[in-house]
């Protein structure tokens, strides 16, 4: 009995004492930061794993591992900057997997704290064995830079720039000819993230070298190159480049003056204001400088009239702080409108629903009515069709298609040129005519009552175009489509209630309307 107690405990020491042959790849793995990767590591002679204890952990934290496999299955303890980002792998595609003893590691994401020893521990119930693996994180930077300098010794400097780079890059010059140029220095620098930028110089002559080339790298295969062609850049001296700089510039200004001194004599116009924006020409027909008065001179009203349209408001496309009339022929601001702005409220527009692209077309606005003040706050004119969703003065320029008189109140009157230009009319429109000669390119205004031409804005019409009435909102009075315009003695003046108590544009509608059909009776 004594003698098959000690065989037992002879065979028990036997067992304990047999360990696991724990293979893996002698050289470290080399991976980028950011990518994934597979740690090998297997059981030999194979045998299945499935039943054993699988740890993967990192220096000393053997209880805090990196993933530890046991009783069939992954468990949750693991050290928490690796969850989601471990799992057990097969080192090849020929691989079986835990039955044939594969017990490797993948890792995602790899950051440069990943880098160093990893030890694969696997255990069974008489026996254990464990390895390590040693990982190095790299980091392939950008092409590098090359930047040219000339010198006064007839050479060109030139600056090699690279970044991103982990570990510390070696940096080589060669010539086009395959030849090892000395560089003048090189200098690295360890950013906050721990990756590493490079700045390596030298100096080369034509007789150097022709074509440069800047290679920086990790190690073999995993290079960046830039190259960089002198043959140009290399002259005599700066002074050469400094005079033909020099020579060139007073070439540009002679011509420049030229051109500036005898313009008009180049053009065959006299030297009237014009101003120039994108193409588009506007001038005022006036004989004074700009800033006086524009010159006003008989009209014959009945000989535009032949050009008379019918016009009527967009109400679709009209501000929705604007009233408009049942016949879309008046129109004005509401009383709880509130501008966005200090100034003229050039957002409040309303639109012509006529569309023109040829042709003379003419038309009318009544801009006094009885017992009120001539209106001293509006805009009319014409734009582009679409454009209208207008902002303020600044977008509101030929070029944005907008042509257009304002009348500021006090400020005077002005058009919609760069420099903006502002005069004054005496007396102030009562009745505006607009006529529109789309194929010449022309837009002029008229003093009806007066019968006076005010002014024309000359420019270049593409597109539909449509007319444009802004109110304003520093009077009460609408502005008043008319009908087929009749002379000025004959005109219906709109009737309305007294200014202490104002009428809507509605109503003053309505009065034109019944005064129309009994002046026709």
């Amino acid at each position: 009995m004594l003698l098959i107690i000690v065989v037992l405990l002879v065979n028990l020491q036997i067992e304990t004492s047999v360990s696991l042959t724990v293979v893996v790849p002698p050289d470290p793995i080399v991976a980028h930061v950011g990518s994934t990767v597979t740690l090998p590591c297997w059981i030999s002679p194979p045998e299945n794993a499935g039943a054993l204890e699988i740890r993967w952990y990192r220096q000393d934290q053997f209880s805090n591992p990196v993933l530890l496999y046991n009783h069939g299955k992954i468990q949750d303890v693991q050290e928490e900057s690796y969850r989601n980002r471990s799992s057990l792998t097969l080192r090849s595609d020929q691989s079986g997997g835990l039955k044939d003893g594969d017990v490797s590691l993948r890792l995602e994401k790899l950051t440069f704290q990943d880098k160093g020893p990893f030890h694969c521990y696997v255990s069974g119930e008489h026996s254990y064995g464990s390895e390590e693996v040693v990982l190095k994180i790299t980091a392939l930077g950008s092409t590098p830079v090359l930047s040219p300098e000339s010198l006064d010794d007839g050479r060109v400097n030139i600056s090699c720039r690279s970044s991103g780079w982990y570990p510390e890059p070696s940096v080589s010059w060669t010539s086009d000819e395959g030849r090892d140029l000395r560089p003048g220095g090189t200098s690295h620098t360890r950013g906050a993230d721990e990756m590493i930028s490079v700045h390596s110089w030298t100096a080369v002559s034509l007789s150097d070298a022709q074509l440069v080339s800047c290679s920086v790298s990790l190690r073999p295969g995993e290079l960046k190159e830039g190259r960089l062609d002198i043959q140009g850049i290399v002259c005599s001296g700066p002074w050469k480049a400094l005079f033909l700089t020099f020579l060139i510039c007073a070439l540009l200004g002679l011509v420049g003056f030229i051109l500036f001194k005898y313009r008009h004599k180049l053009t065959g116009k006299k030297p009237v204001k014009e101003i120039c924006e994108e193409e588009t020409m506007e001038r005022l027909t006036k004989e004074e400088e700009p800033k006086k008065e524009p010159v006003v001179e008989d009209i014959n009203i009945e000989e535009l009239r032949k050009h008379a349209d019918e016009i009527t408001i967009d109400r679709e496309h009209s501000h929705p702080g604007l009233i408009v009339s049942r016949d879309c022929k008046m129109v004005m601001y509401r009383p709880e409108y509130k501008p966005t702005g200090e100034g003229f409220p050039y957002e409040l527009c309303a639109f012509g629903a006529q569309r023109f692209t040829s042709g003379r077309h003419y038309w009318e606005v009544e801009l006094a009515q009885i017992n009120r003040p001539t209106k001293n706050f509006w805009i009319i004119g014409v734009l582009k069709h679409g454009n209208f969703r207008s902002k303020d003065r600044s977008a509101l320029t030929p070029s944005a298609g907008f042509w257009f008189l304002c009348s500021d109140g006090p400020y005077g009157f002005f058009t919609n040129t760069a420099p903006l230009i502002r005069f004054s009319l005496t007396p102030r429109p009562e009745r505006l005519g607009v006529l529109l000669d789309y194929d010449h390119g022309q837009l002029s205004f008229y003093n009806v009552t007066e019968r006076k031409h005010l002014l024309t804005i000359s420019s270049r019409f593409s597109g539909s175009v449509v007319p444009l009435f802004n109110p304003g909102v520093g009077d009460k009075s609408p502005i008043t489509i008319l009908d087929w315009p009749k002379p000025v003695e004959s005109a219906v003046e709109l009737v309305v209630k007294s200014s202490d108590n104002p009428e809507t544009v509605e109503s003053v509608a309505e009065s034109r309307q019944s005064l129309t059909t009994a002046q026709k009776a």
